[in-house]
This record gives C-alpha cells, structure tokens and sequence, in this order.
C-alpha cells in the first residue's frame, strides 16, 4: 500500500469512528504532575459528541493541562485519552497521528497568532501543513472564508495582529481553528479580556457555528455568562480531578463547596437571573418579533 493510500485508509477509519462513535474524548485514570507537584491523579472524563462542555476550576487545577495532555503537547504519566476510540497514549503512526490531528482545531489563550503573518497567512498556517499540494489561490479563498465565517470582514484578512482589536484577534485565532473543518474545536479561555459585550458576541457566534458545523466543543472558561449561555454540560475540576460533570442544574444540586461557592455567588445568581430575563424576553415575544 502506497503512503498515499495508507493515509487515505486511516483517516476513513476515523470517518467511521466519528460517525458511529457518541463519545467525541475518554479520558481514564489520568495524572499529570510537574517534578513533585500532582496536577491531576485519576482523572476520568467524557466529551460526548456534538455538545459544548465547559470546563471550569480554580487555579492551578490543571484545565489547560487537561487540553494539552489531549492534543499531545502535554505526555501524562498514567492514563489513557482516547479521540473517536483512538488511543493518543503512546505510540502512533504518523498516518494515525495525521488523520486524528486534521479532525481538532485549538483556540489558545489570546488567539496566539504568529504576529510576523497577516491573518489570511495565519489561517492557511495549517492548510500548509496538512494540505501542502493544495495551491495559493484555493487556499488564499479558504482562508477568506474561514474569516467571514467567524465574523471579520474581508479587509481584516491582509492585516496583522497588532493593527487588530482583542475581540477581532479572538476571532482570528477562531478562523485559524476552524481552517480544517475539525470535528473537535478546543477553546481556551475565549472571552478573557473582552468586555461584556464582545464575550457575549463571541458566545454566539460559537453556538451558532458548533450548531452549523456540528462541531464538539471543548471550552475552558471561567465566565458564567459562558457557561449558562452555550455551554450543555459543564465538568468541574477540583481536588486533582473532575468531580462532576452535569447541567448545571445538576452541578447545583451537588453539595461539593467549590461548586456551591462559584455558583450561588454573587457573580452566579447575577448570571442565573439574566438568563431568566432571556427566556422571560423569547417566551413574551410572538415568533413574528412583533408584539
């Protein structure tokens, strides 16, 4: 079998793997420590697919090292992770590394954009990587349309990161993400820094594109406007591992503190009472928009 058709082989299997799979990452047994420190010690985890789970904790519980050891730039001490029934835990070929890495797109921490390319150059950065044998005009009009996706205007493409806004940065980093069409996407801390109204315009536009897309998301976040805005289900971390996973409906109902601290806080029952307001405003709104 020729390169070329290995490659094509595996990543049919995961084709089938994502169709037949409703569990988008398992994680099992997890530990992830630095010299002494232990970040996480049996952690256990499941995403399923097609839902946006938010990830939550205090400091130093480990969220982004919990997407690190899954994307592989973290290598846990114990455990196992598997992507749509792969094992990303030890030795993979580089035709299954290739096919499972095509299917997730990561959004880091302030966008990370390379500040020395434009934000159309900063898109095609995978396409390039995966795709080498796609051309400069096909990829030059990907590009472009990963950035109209996610809400920039056309100009936006030539321009580089530092002639843009935080909000339009995070958007950038987001066409980035999406330059594959993943079936993953994994957000860290996307609102940080963005004033209400831009996190909250952010928030949309991930719920609308993981509902067109059909994407799972996974997405760390601290925001409550977040979490009970998008997120369906959200995993907690404390105590070096996730100690529940629930609406969050469910997660009141648990007599953990952290989580009845972080929640029925002043900050959660302000988050809890606009998204009543929101649903009182849909429900007294006849489906026309008039009233």
């Amino acid at each position: 079998m020729s390169e070329v058709d290995a490659q094509q082989a595996e990543e049919n299997r995961i084709d089938e793997a994502v169709e037949r799979s409703d569990i988008a990452i398992e994680v099992r047994g997890l530990r992830n420590s630095f010299g002494d420190q232990v970040v996480h010690e049996n952690l256990d985890l499941d995403v399923r697919k097609g839902e946006i789970l938010g990830v939550v904790g205090g400091s130093g519980t480990g969220k982004s090292v919990l997407m690190r050891a899954i994307i592989g730039l973290q290598n846990p001490d114990a455990g196992d992770i598997c992507v749509f029934g792969k094992s990303m835990i030890g030795e993979l070929n580089d035709d299954e590394a290739l096919a499972i890495r095509k299917r997730w797109g990561v959004l880091f921490q302030g966008g990370a954009l390379f500040s020395t390319l434009t934000v159309a150059e900063n898109v095609e950065v995978p396409i390039r990587e995966y795709y080498p044998n796609i051309g400069p005009a096909l990829r030059d009009e990907i590009a472009a349309y990963k950035i109209r996706m996610t809400g920039l205007p056309a100009e936006a493409g030539p321009k580089y990161p530092a002639e843009l806004s935080g909000g339009m940065r995070k958007r950038a980093g987001l066409a980035r993400a999406l330059a594959l069409d993943p079936d993953l996407l994994f957000l860290d801390e996307p609102t940080a820094g963005l004033d209400p109204i831009g996190a909250a315009a952010f928030d949309d536009q991930t719920r609308r594109l993981q509902q067109t897309l059909g994407l799972t998301v996974f997405l760390i976040t601290h925001d409550l406007d977040t979490l009970y805005s998008i997120c369906d289900r959200v995993a907690v971390l404390a105590d070096k591992r996730v100690i529940a996973v629930g609406t969050i409906a469910e997660l009141l109902a648990t007599d953990h503190p952290w989580i009845q601290e972080y929640f029925n806080g002043p900050r959660g029952r302000a988050a809890t009472a606009a998204v009543e307001r929101e649903k009182n405003k849909a429900a007294s709104t006849p489906p026309d928009g008039r009233r």
